[in-house]
């Protein structure tokens, strides 16, 4: 089993931080930013604050079950539509997405297939580059942008997966006065 590596909140929003600088470093100024789901949602919330840009939302997961409606890729399966507030993309977009590792890389680079074949957004993107929190070493895709390169392949304990363990009543007991 692998190693593993807990992170806590001032890491994440650190680490966050850091991309924002290497994104303005770049000279990149993205018109929106796609967050692939779940991992990415606290990420793209704090870049669209600091670069004061839309988002949206991509649900994609390794595929491991049967697939209704939804569009797979070698494996990976994407939700039929993409959530964003905005109605009509313009022409010659230039797009962020963000997602909170890279492992072997394959996530990332079926969705900037995904997205350049979306049917609201064909021929209208310009350029995609990519973020993550986290690089593991035997990721295949290299992103734009990385927070932090690891040197093995831990397995991540991001801040929001101790809920996973957590129920409901649990938090009627914590909170019961």
């Amino acid at each position: 089993m692998a190693d593993k590596l807990k992170i806590e909140w001032k890491e994440f929003n650190t680490l966050v931080e850091k991309i924002a600088i290497q994104i303005d470093d770049s000279g990149f100024k993205p018109d929106l930013l796609v967050g692939v789901m779940r991992g990415a949602a606290a990420i793209i919330d704090i870049l669209s604050r600091i670069f004061k840009v839309k988002t949206a939302y991509l649900a994609a997961s390794s595929y491991s079950g049967e697939m209704i409606e939804d569009q797979q890729l070698e494996n990976i399966v994407f939700a039929r539509e993409m959530s964003s507030t905005t109605q009509k993309f313009p022409e010659n977009m230039k797009i962020l997405v963000c997602d909170d590792l890279t492992d072997t890389g394959r996530t990332l680079e079926f969705t900037t297939k995904y997205l350049k074949d979306y049917p609201s957004l064909k021929g209208k993107i310009s350029e995609i580059k990519t973020c993550v929190l986290f690089q593991k070493p035997k990721s295949t895709f290299k992103p734009d942008f990385v927070g932090k390169k690891l040197d093995k392949n831990y397995w991540l304990i991001l801040p929001t997966e101790g809920y996973e363990e957590i129920r409901v009543e649990d938090l009627r007991k914590k909170h019961q006065k």
